[in-house]
């Protein structure tokens, strides 16, 4: 009887804070959303604090050095925390394990990016628009590879990008209409 007593207690405490923890995480993720920015695990909200940089398309060198950036998609608008890589004057981002449906499923910016490229990008407080243009074959894809390879310390392979395994993405000038605001 003491055993069924104890067992019974002790149920009820752990399920007590399982529920607290599940609260908690739920509670972060909902505000993660509303909130200017990502947070490490969350995806956030769009992108609204920092300077807008206008004018001619930027050296990017500075990002060699940069390990994460802020991306918001504008569809939809959220955001999230990515690596990117400098490569010949470009930017690209990455989504590695894209290689089946659970994947594909679990991640959903890459495909909401190939949809509707039309982006945000944040670094050290300044915000850029991109359009994000996804590469599945070039020149490029070797130098990329390797770049994001020696910046992460993670293997990354032309052959992973022909599997489609691994999304890589250019980080291109915006499309505009004249009035310099992402269409």
């Amino acid at each position: 009887m003491k055993f069924r007593t104890l067992f019974k207690k002790l149920s009820i405490s752990i399920g007590a804070i399982l529920l607290i923890f599940v609260s908690a995480l739920s509670a972060l993720a909902v505000s993660a959303r509303f909130a200017d920015g990502p947070s490490v695990i969350f995806a956030g909200g769009p992108l609204e604090a920092g300077e807008l940089v206008t004018g001619p398309e930027p050296d990017w060198g500075f990002a060699r050095e940069i390990n994460l950036i802020e991306l918001q998609l504008l569809e939809p608008p959220r955001s999230r925390i990515l690596w990117v890589a400098d490569y010949e004057g470009k930017l690209y981002l990455n989504s590695n394990y894209m290689g089946g449906l659970r994947q594909r499923l679990w991640k959903k910016w890459p495909g909401e990016a190939e949809k509707d490229g039309r982006a945000i990008l944040r670094i050290d407080g300044k915000r850029y628009e991109r359009q994000l243009v996804r590469i599945k074959t070039g020149d490029a894809i070797e130098g990329v590879t390797k770049e994001f390879t020696r910046k992460y310390g993670v293997a990354m392979t032309p052959e992973e990008v022909e599997k489609e395994e691994l999304w890589l993405f250019e980080l291109a000038p915006p499309r505009t209409s004249g009035s310099g605001v992402i269409r």
